[in-house]
């Protein structure tokens, strides 16, 4: 028979490509595995490129965004952890484990001659009795403003027990509610700056109302400014020479130098002047300002900041409510930031700018210190992902237990449904609850307990009415989730469940895996 594909063409059909399918995406699974739960252990990742650069971390996200996957199904769970961190900050090992342990399962029963549309028939309806389940428990105290205030507490504390912020998690639990209070509702976290300084430990992080910027101010500067008229600009202050790239000046004698410096210089001093004419008495730009309008700032008593950091003056603009500016000839149709104080501070050996009583109200800055980069770039990750819960529940207000007692509701009603349900699909919603009977297992597991029994335990006690059962890692028992103050966000847990059953679903339908010939040089000519 005639190939239609190139020479060096790939083609892997039927079982051989749903194998490699199900061993990338289980392989991947198993990786994430074991950073899952309180006791989940963590992961260094050393990259290959100039100065080897290191991560210490057990965020899933984190971990399989740093990969160089080959294997296709691998990429599907690699993207769908993504989507999890981006879309609600949290669940990201969780939605990679789910949707491994429901490929499994799916393994074992095409071994079985189930039919892989069979499967996804099945996993359908047991999606929907799952989220029915969770539906019908969830708890929602938005009218109590107190009670909902511990909820978030609750839900923080469960998000950062999880992470290097583990030991301190009820301080930076309220660290992070206060700061997500502010927003009042909104889920845009840039109005939130967290700073990393090395030095002291974890427990020295502190909350500031305002914005900070991580800056000296200049000398002969004022060091402090009430009532602030802040322009934030992006503008080349530095051209008190000659600057046309390969221009060439001819001139007869040195006097001439001079009038050409003159000119540069009386440039330079109107454009300050058209600066000063906004009626501000802060400047602060992108880019450096040199020596001279430095000087002419200074005389004129107002603080020039240089080089500000992109990220930094974006932000700044946003808080303070001002517009960056690149040009000056219209005072009228630049907007300036506005703030009450501005003035010098110093964390740990450094000094920095304080910027308080900004436009934008909710603004504030998380100062994170620690004892290495490493940490602070760990204790940043995990500060990320409870703001991204807590602004999510604050928009919606449904929250339910945690310590693996979602998915065993979930389990016992889609248990149910199985034996109700004829024909191979029950197969198929028997294999669902499997799955998620999985995430309970592995959480015990990783603490080192025995999960076979804690399992059993807690399927038993959730065969009572109302149960609050779920897995104590502390103590290594079945504890009340309701008296430790275990909660999770609904929506996170909803978006785990959909996006692993969706990604299993869409691993399944696979039945052949094409690789392309890679493209010849003789080829492009």
């Amino acid at each position: 028979m005639e190939r239609v594909l190139k020479d060096d063409a790939v083609e892997e059909k039927g079982d051989r490509a749903r194998m490699a399918s199900f061993v990338g995406a289980m392989a991947i699974s198993d990786l994430a595995k074991t950073t899952l739960g309180p006791k989940g252990m963590d992961k260094i990742l050393q990259s290959t490129g100039r100065g080897r650069n290191v991560t210490v971390t057990n965020d899933g996200a984190t971990i399989l965004k740093s990969l160089h996957i080959d294997n296709p199904a691998a990429k599907v769970l690699v993207d769908i952890s993504k989507v999890q961190d981006d879309e609600v900050g949290d669940g990201t090992t969780s939605v990679v484990v789910l949707a491994g342990e429901l490929l499994k399962e799916a393994e074992k029963l095409i071994n079985m001659k189930i039919h892989p549309m069979t499967i996804i028939a099945g996993y359908r309806m047991a999606l929907e009795c799952a989220r029915n389940a969770l539906l019908q428990n969830t708890m929602d105290n938005k009218e109590n403003t107190d009670k909902f205030r511990a909820d978030l507490m609750n839900i923080a504390m469960t998000t950062l027990s999880s992470k290097i912020l583990s030991q301190d998690k009820e301080y930076f639990a309220e660290l992070a509610v206060d700061a997500v209070l502010r927003l009042k509702g909104s889920t845009n976290l840039e109005s939130i700056q967290i700073l990393k300084k090395p030095g002291g430990s974890l427990k020295d992080s502190f909350l500031d109302e305002g914005f900070i910027l991580d800056k000296k101010i200049g000398i002969g500067q004022p060091k402090r400014i009430e009532n602030a008229k802040i322009l934030v600009a992006n503008t080349a202050m530095d051209t008190d020479k000659v600057k046309i790239y390969g221009a060439q000046v001819r001139v007869d004698s040195m006097s001439k130098v001079a009038d050409i410096e003159a000119a540069e210089k009386q440039k330079m001093r109107e454009k300050v002047q058209k600066i000063i004419a906004h009626g501000i008495n802060c400047f602060i730009n992108r880019q450096l300002i040199y020596n001279f309008p430095e000087e002419l700032f200074a005389d004129a008593g107002i603080l020039a900041i240089e080089h500000a950091d992109f990220e930094g003056i974006e932000r700044l603009a946003l808080v303070t409510g001002g517009e960056i500016a690149s040009t000056f000839d219209n005072p009228d149709s630049v907007k300036l930031g506005h703030c009450k104080v501005i003035e010098e501070i110093m964390i740990g050996e450094d000094r920095l700018i304080h910027f308080s009583g900004v436009a934008m109200g909710q603004a504030c800055t998380i100062v994170l210190r620690g004892a290495s980069e490493h940490v602070l770039d760990e204790a940043e990750r995990s500060l990320h992902d409870a703001l991204c819960v807590l602004s999510q529940t604050v928009n919606d207000t449904r929250v339910l237990f945690g310590g693996g007692w979602p998915e065993m509701l979930m389990a016992k009603e889609v248990d149910e449904l199985a034996r109700k349900t004829p024909g191979k699909r029950s197969h198929a919603i028997d294999a669902f609850s499997h799955a998620l009977q999985a995430i309970p297992t592995i959480i015990a597991d990783n603490a080192g307990l025995d999960s076979a029994e804690l399992i059993s335990q807690l399927r038993a006690e959730h065969h009572k009415e109302n149960c609050t059962a779920g897995i104590d890692v502390i103590t290594g028992t079945v504890g009340d989730m309701q008296r430790l103050g275990i909660q999770e966000s609904f929506k996170v847990k909803q978006a785990i469940l959909l996006s692993a059953t969706e990604a299993a679903e869409m691993i399944l339908r696979v039945d052949e895996i094409i690789s392309c010939a890679p493209r010849r040089r003789e080829d492009r000519m």
